[in-house]
């Protein structure tokens, strides 16, 4: 009973918060109701007893993708959206996403009849650490994509230094660590006598 109660009321909650990042005027105020519904849709895969999907959204999503949104947005220092859609026209545009999303559950129903939505088949008592039995399966039978995955983000994040860096500013300040290295107290310590 106290299982279904939080399911509903995390539900009710993401689903306020996603609706206030849309319809918030101010960026900065969008990025947090997303934080907010980012921890809502964490306690939600938590009741599923699924902690790592759980805490993989707070970690990924809340504590890197989100930092460096905010960081970007304050950076920028935009006050207010340039918003070329009226308060009504997004209502409008709202409603018909809810018909879209109302439309494809309708057709999902339709093609799994005997799939009904209900709160007390999702839950689920733990057999076991999921987090075990994931890392288990992907260091065991998937090492070989994840290694590839690995490498393929390796090759976009060297990619993006490498189209973004300029070269070096010739009145930049770096770091010569063979200067640093070379140095001693006799060329460095200088007496001076008064």
């Amino acid at each position: 009973m106290i299982q279904a109660i939080l399911f509903y009321g995390f539900s009710a909650l993401l689903l306020g918060s996603s609706a206030m990042v849309i319809f918030s005027e101010r960026p900065v105020k969008s990025a947090l109701f997303l934080v907010f519904a980012f921890l809502n849709a964490s306690a939600l895969w938590l009741l599923q007893y699924a902690e790592f999907l759980g805490l993989a959204l707070i970690f990924v999503y809340v504590g890197a993708v989100m930092t460096l949104f905010l960081f970007v947005v304050m950076m920028l220092n935009v006050d207010r959206l340039p918003s070329g859609l009226s308060l009504p026209n997004r209502l409008a545009l709202a409603f018909f996403v809810l018909i879209v999303i109302g439309y494809l559950a309708g057709v999902y129903q339709l093609t799994h009849p005997g799939s009904v939505l209900n709160i007390q088949n999702l839950i689920h008592e733990p057999t076991g650490s999921n987090t075990k039995a994931l890392g288990a399966l992907i260091y065991s039978k998937y090492v070989i994509p994840v290694e590839l995955t690995a490498l393929v983000l390796l090759v976009a994040m060297i990619s993006a230094i490498v189209l973004v860096f300029r070269g070096r500013h010739p009145h930049s300040k770096a770091q010569k660590v063979s200067v640093q290295v070379a140095a001693n107290k006799a060329n460095r310590l200088k007496i001076i006598k008064g």
